[in-house]
């Protein structure tokens, strides 16, 4: 077995546009944490009946989505509180499936892309390219053909904006500017200015446009050089964000509103926190919307200008609507003072990255593997829940926040063949996995309907499909 400290030798491609640090666990009694966890019946959404009716027809492990769940968190998304019209966005990068994307778009649901790569993915769904907005780290060589096909660009950066410009010289064509608003909060964070991999914004973070070029007059200065049209502000502070950060940094962003009077939209990202275990807050959109509806009134009495609201809810959409379902393949235990009882699952890292990554906790319950609500036991024990990577950061019950020491959970005592359902998986597990380390292929996705009947939405990776773009050198060694 291969022991590192750090799992980000492999995961320079597979972070959501994020720096992160090394990962590892201290296997140390005196370090972990017992979470005594509930111990229910079924999962957020699956009874032991349809979790394996989930592992029947895709195999194990699988990305289940709920339709209801789903529909439940989009209505609660298209009530955000505004005066002069909304735009929702779906941030796909949370979850790109094909079948979701149509879902939202069913819903008249937009989507937030975060590289070129993601505005053909949509497309290739049946996304209208006039419904797609691209902020990103990596402006793509194509896009100026993706802003003709319709695609809204916002420029991230100086140099962003100036290659726009001199793809459309003279032109007047229409730009968002995205705004790094000199404060940021992530869900993993109680600074508002230092690095933390769900912060995206204030002076540790690189992504937008850092607040000062736009008022000192460096952005407006490359507007008025190449005569386009800004018609959109942006800023995202970050994942899980702080409601009364998110709620000042809103009206912050009025005031660059103010400096184009061309400005129709103000987009004002996503970041709500989501819940995901017993006692942990989900933000209410009701209620931070309310005094950001006011904020745009109070605009357009002073400016006599109704800008249209946007936001960019991706978790929010997707992390309770989805979970990770998988089996116990094997269970081992230690003795002594820093002994321990693991569970080994036939999933880890290469399907739900966020514990190894973040230190995230997912709720997990444990379901007989028959699938018989009958056989549910009462019976309860503190484990540590492993995945099946050669790896020791591939840890699934990490001590919260610290991804470098794990934890014990108390749950139901379990067997091996017994079903493990890892909720809050919808948002950043699939569309984040490490898949293909140690060659395990990527997971296959059903959405359950609203009559718990299982549909198969991805099939599950062949082997082959691993390494058949690979090139045979023969000849040359």
């Amino acid at each position: 077995m291969r022991i590192i400290p750090s799992v980000l030798l492999l995961l320079t491609a597979t972070s959501s546009c994020a720096a992160f640090s090394g990962v590892g666990f201290t296997p140390s009694r005196r370090t972990s944490t017992s979470l005594n966890m509930a111990n229910p019946e079924k999962s957020v959404f699956l009874t032991p009946e349809t979790a394996k009716a989930c592992i029947d027809l895709a195999g194990s492990p699988v990305y289940a989505y709920s339709l209801e769940k789903l529909e439940g968190f989009a209505d609660s998304c298209l009530a955000f509180p505004n005066e002069y019209g909304l735009t929702v966005r779906y941030a796909m990068k949370a979850c790109p499936n094909a079948s979701l994307l149509k879902y939202f778009h069913s819903r008249g649901i937009h989507i937030d892309a975060s590289s070129g790569f993601e505005c053909r993915r949509a497309m290739a769904a049946g996304i209208p390219a006039e419904n797609i907005s691209l902020s990103t780290q990596e402006l793509p060589e194509d896009f100026a053909e993706l802003v003709k096909m319709g695609v809204k660009v916002n420029a991230c950066s100086a140099s962003q904006l100036e290659r726009f410009g001199k793809a459309f010289e003279g032109t007047g064509q229409k730009v968002g500017i995205r705004v790094n608003p000199g404060v940021g909060s992530g869900g993993f964070s109680a600074s508002t200015t230092a690095f933390s991999k769900t912060n995206v914004g204030g002076p540790s973070s690189s992504f937008g446009i850092w607040h000062e070029l736009v008022t000192d007059g460096t952005i407006p200065s490359i507007v008025e050089k190449y005569g386009l049209t800004v018609e959109r502000i942006h800023t995202h502070i970050g994942s899980g964000s702080d409601p009364e950060i998110w709620q000042q940094v809103a009206s912050k962003s009025l005031s660059f509103c103010k400096i184009w009077d061309t400005v129709e939209a103000l987009n004002l990202g996503g970041g709500y926190k989501v819940g995901r275990n017993e006692g942990e807050p989900t933000t209410d959109l009701q209620q931070i919307g309310q005094p950001v509806k006011d904020a745009f009134k109070e605009f357009a009495k002073d400016t006599g200008r109704e800008l249209q609201l946007e936001i960019e809810p991706g978790t929010y959409l997707m992390a309770m609507s989805g979970a990770l379902v998988s089996k116990v393949q094997d269970k081992v235990f230690t003795t002594g003072e820093s002994g321990h009882t693991f569970l080994k699952l036939d999933s880890g890292m290469t399907d739900v990255l966020r514990p190894s990554l973040y230190g995230a906790i997912h709720p997990i319950t444990i379901l007989p593997g028959s699938g018989l609500a009958s056989d549910v036991g009462s019976e309860t024990e503190d484990v540590v829940v492993v995945g099946h990577c050669c790896e020791s950061g591939d840890l699934m019950t990490p001590k919260p926040g610290e991804p470098e020491d794990l934890a014990e959970r108390t749950l139901r005592k379990a067997e091996i063949g017994d079903i493990v359902v890892m909720d809050g998986s919808g948002a950043y597990c699939s569309g984040m996995s490490t898949k293909n380390y140690n060659s395990f292929p990527e997971a296959p996705e059903v959405l359950v309907d609203k009559d718990g009947k299982p549909h198969l939405i991805r099939k599950r990776q062949e082997l082959e499909q691993i390494y058949q773009n690979e090139v045979d050198i023969s000849g040359v060694f």
